[in-house]
């Protein structure tokens, strides 16, 4: 594995983006002159909830990070869509239950909304595609997977059409090297691929629950995808994490800052963006979204 072209993401442990970019990726061409916000953005501002001081054990008590201004954003290379490439994908590795289906394709729907891009959901591959020397037990009996194979022997090659982002998810329990108990996923942001697993996101969780933790992993780190780094801003999706407990505590909201780097190169409308993921909170039982996204709308002025 060529660690350098591999970042681990740890939506619960250590997720980082890849800076470097490839020169032959499309990026964000850099503007002459930064305009103010736009004013849905100016309206949103005040749902932002700021952060508290970390505590011990959270992620910006032990990561003492800078954050990203949207002139910063806006002035490094970033990915964003073209007529080319503007399609994510998803590919299920793995024998996946009723419950899991489900939730993948609820997942599929939600990125579409959230990142206004195509996303499609590629054919399920069989476990047997993770070769031997890719396999172990884990502590407590569960079958694991080598993350980084996943990437270089399976998601590497793949070349669907349009592809801008492609994340795999397996059903499977994950690890990244051999001294690391698990792992709850591993990107190469360079490669614009990823692997997360479902494993860890369901135990001792509900339908919704395990739900919410998917949506926010697969936003998290297809966000990183595009350019976003760590918010230290606000409660955000695109808050760094320590653990579950921290992850369930963060928002799956954009804040208005993260969202208007995301719009400055996608020019999707946001309050359109906006009523989609409010009706889709509704229709999936998701209170907390539901609730955010009705702030949001009743402070718009439009």
């Amino acid at each position: 594995m060529k660690k350098l072209l591999l970042l681990v993401f740890i939506i619960l442990l250590s997720c980082q983006s890849d800076k470097k970019e490839k020169t032959n990726l499309k990026i964000q061409s850099v503007p002459q002159q930064i305009l103010p916000p736009q004013p849905y953005f100016v309206d949103i501002k005040v749902n932002d909830v700021k952060l508290g001081k970390p505590a011990y054990g959270d992620w910006l008590f032990s990561h003492k990070e800078k954050g990203q201004s949207f002139e910063q954003f806006v002035r490094t290379k970033h990915v964003v869509p073209t007529k080319e490439e503007n399609i994510i994908y998803l590919q299920p590795i793995g024998k996946f239950n009723l419950m899991q289906i489900k939730q993948i394709e609820l997942v599929r729907q939600y990125l579409q909304i959230f990142f206004q891009l195509e996303t499609k959901v590629l054919g399920s591959v069989s476990n047997d595609i993770i070769p031997n020397h890719a396999r172990r037990m884990g502590d407590v009996g569960q079958e694991q997977f080598l993350a980084g194979c996943i990437l270089t022997d399976v998601l590497k090659e793949e070349n669907p059409s349009k592809r801008i982002a492609l994340m795999a998810i397996t059903e499977k329990d994950l690890y990244p090297k051999p001294e690391w108990n698990y792992v709850f996923g591993l990107a190469s942001y360079r490669d614009k691929i990823a692997v997360s697993s479902m494993y860890r996101m369901q135990k001792e969780a509900d339908f919704n629950l395990g739900l919410e933790r998917l949506l926010k992993i697969c936003s998290h780190e297809i966000g990183h995808m595009f350019g976003l780094y760590h918010c230290i801003e606000a409660s955000c999706v695109m808050n760094g994490t320590n653990s579950m407990i921290e992850t369930d505590s963060h928002s799956i909201r954009l804040c208005s800052l993260c969202q208007r780097k995301l719009n400055s190169g996608f020019n999707y409308d946001n309050v359109k963006r906006l009523k989609e993921l409010k009706e889709y909170f509704k229709e999936n039982n998701l209170d907390e979204g539901l609730m955010l996204m009705e702030k949001d709308f009743k402070s718009i002025k439009e």
